[in-house]
């Protein structure tokens, strides 16, 4: 559905040093520096699947998903998204994907949210049949039925966020561009546009991309993911073999109810950190752990003591350091 090759965006900058004679030479002789957003980029997403696009800030991600819907001309490489060519901007492909901001709306602040799907209806050349079909499906499934005549301006941002997608899936699109869709919200709220996410995915098997920076999306969404830095690709595959990469080593968490700890510098080797409330975190190797924890239990007594795997954000912090 989705195939990326080589895909380049080279952005040209205007280079200012400080001060008003620097901007008046400007005028007449001006310096400029080239950022590559993305950097060959290769992948390929197939019919149906839920792929996470993941990365630091400024590593490219908003640049991709918009190279791909077509808002910006890639400077190398090309795309193709079932099909068709983004750079050309046909209307038949502009009918077949969606593309969500979750910093941007789409729909009229000072409108009922009900008042701009009309508007799309009408651009997408939806019967009156399909359009209601589909508003009572979405609007039942984020359970928003109350909101519908309420001023866009006065929802609250999970409010929002949810009729920002119910504006995306109006004409049913094959394809979906999921930019950050739940940066701000609540945790209630960020469930409840995971679930529908996840429910939609799977009825209607349409092809997902998704960047976050809350690893919880990419956990119960993705099965798979993309991770770029600075531009680059440099992990594609699926989500257990990334967690795998942190499954050589464990978190081991201990309280000590003598302070200081007996012994604690003979643990140098695991990294231990010492909490503000007194816990000790310790990074062990995996086929250490059982024998780690004796020595914990035998150098000295403690309250608890924990095993925990790595969490996945520091994974892919990992990866973004190794890059």
């Amino acid at each position: 559905m989705i195939e990326v090759e080589n895909l380049t965006r080279v952005f040209r900058t205007y280079k200012k040093p400080p001060g008003f004679w620097a901007g008046v030479r400007g005028l007449f002789h001006r310096e400029f520096e080239e950022l590559a957003a993305a950097k060959d980029i290769t992948f390929s997403i197939a019919e149906g699947e839920f792929v996470g696009f993941l990365g630091p800030n400024g590593a490219g991600k908003t640049t991709t998903l918009k190279m791909l819907a077509g808002l910006i001309h890639p400077t190398s490489g090309r795309a193709r998204v079932a099909g068709f060519d983004p750079v050309r901007r046909e209307n038949a492909y502009r009918r077949l994907f969606a593309l969500v901001l979750g910093q941007k709306n789409q729909l009229w602040w000072d409108l009922p949210a009900q008042e701009s799907f009309l508007l799309l209806r009408h651009i997408y050349g939806l019967s009156a049949a399909q359009y209601k079909e589909t508003l009572d499906e979405l609007v039942a499934l984020l359970g928003v039925s109350g909101k519908l005549g309420t001023m866009v301006r006065e929802l609250s941002l999970g409010e929002r966020m949810k009729m920002e997608l119910i504006a995306a899936l109006l004409h049913r699109p094959k394809v979906l561009f999921l930019d950050e869709p739940t940066i701000g919200l609540d945790v209630v709220s960020q469930k409840a546009v995971r679930g529908f996410l996840r429910d939609y995915n799977r009825r209607h098997r349409t092809t997902i991309l998704l960047t976050s920076h809350y690893m919880a999306d990419i956990q119960e969404l993705c099965d798979r993911v993309v991770v770029i830095d600075k531009g680059r690709k440099i992990y594609d595959g699926t989500l257990d073999r990334l967690e795998s990469v942190g499954g050589k080593k464990r978190i081991v968490k201990f309280r000590p109810l003598t302070a200081p700890f007996p012994g604690l510098d003979t643990f140098a080797p695991f990294n231990p950190v010492t909490t503000e409330d007194g816990e000790i975190v310790l990074h062990v190797p995996s086929a250490e752990v059982v024998a780690l924890t004796g020595r914990i239990l035998a150098a000295g007594p403690v309250a608890d003591i924990s095993i925990a795997d790595v969490p996945l954000e520091d994974i892919i912090a990992d990866l973004f350091g190794r890059a």
